[in-house]
């Protein structure tokens, strides 16, 4: 069986804390931590998320008050971060917006 994708909908509300393996797409609200070993995370745009995010890849359309730990990191044009980024591989599109420091690389 190929990698499974979870999925949390928009209109899904969860605080506490995520763990995953594989691939996972937020577009609900969360208030709690996000941790994958190397697992990818894609944060819609009708996410927000309250917390930190730690995995292998994270991609961002949504709403984010945290700080990310990736691997690579890519935000989106109509993101919003409000936190730190540390990435060996960063990008960030026009129209994103980063309140925050970024330490990429290494």
């Amino acid at each position: 069986m190929a990698n499974p994708t979870n999925v949390l909908s928009n209109g899904i509300e969860i605080t506490g804390s995520i763990r995953f393996t594989n691939d996972m797409i937020i577009d609900g609200k969360i208030n709690g931590e996000i941790m994958s070993d190397k697992g990818r995370v894609t944060i819609g745009e009708n996410a927000s998320i309250t917390g930190d995010i730690t995995a292998g890849e994270v991609k961002v359309y949504g709403r984010i008050e945290g700080k990310i730990t990736s691997q690579r990191c890519e935000l989106k044009n109509k993101s919003r971060i409000n936190g730190d980024i540390k990435s060996k591989v960063f990008s960030m599109e026009e129209g994103a917006q980063l309140s925050g420091r970024t330490d990429i690389g290494g």
